[in-house]
């Protein structure tokens, strides 16, 4: 199925990461350039009527892998794209709608990961997420991810 617009892609997480939908998570925006997503507070609330770090965390990861995941669409790579290790930090507590945008790797970092996955079937790349509420920056991910060959 191909992944042309922000409806397509949602409809992609929802079926292949079934949380993105229990989440309630939308696609803002979808291109190779760069993704947001965004979250409602209720099926993300705490004990303490703020987002849960678990919820707040995942939303910044799937960001991030969906950038990685239409680029190597984009470069005709079919793999499995997976996490291996974030940091995630949390400036403030999330009390509303929010939302995770990734940002795109530099050129140099993109073409070395083409290159390494090209030789290897394998490859990593580091990936980062801004959170942000009410046009506020309230968390950051930091995430490496890697490329399978299948």
């Amino acid at each position: 199925m191909p992944l042309s617009t922000p409806r397509d892609v949602e409809l992609y997480l929802h079926e292949h990461i079934p949380l993105s939908q229990a989440m309630g998570v939308r696609v803002v925006t979808a291109a190779p350039g760069g993704v947001t997503l965004s979250a409602p507070l209720a099926p993300n609330i705490n004990h303490r009527e703020t987002v849960f770090g678990g919820s707040a965390s995942a939303l910044a990861i799937l960001a991030a892998w969906t950038l990685i995941h239409l680029r190597l669409s984009a470069a005709g790579i079919r793999c499995r794209l997976v996490i291996q290790r974030n940091s995630m930090s949390y400036r403030k507590p999330i009390l509303d709608e929010f939302s995770a945008r990734s940002l795109p790797p530099d050129d140099e970092a993109w073409e070395t990961f083409l290159r390494t996955f090209e030789r290897w079937r394998r490859a990593r790349i580091r990936v980062h997420s801004v959170l942000e509420c009410r046009g506020e920056q309230v968390g950051e991910l930091e995430g490496d991810f890697v490329a399978l060959g299948d």
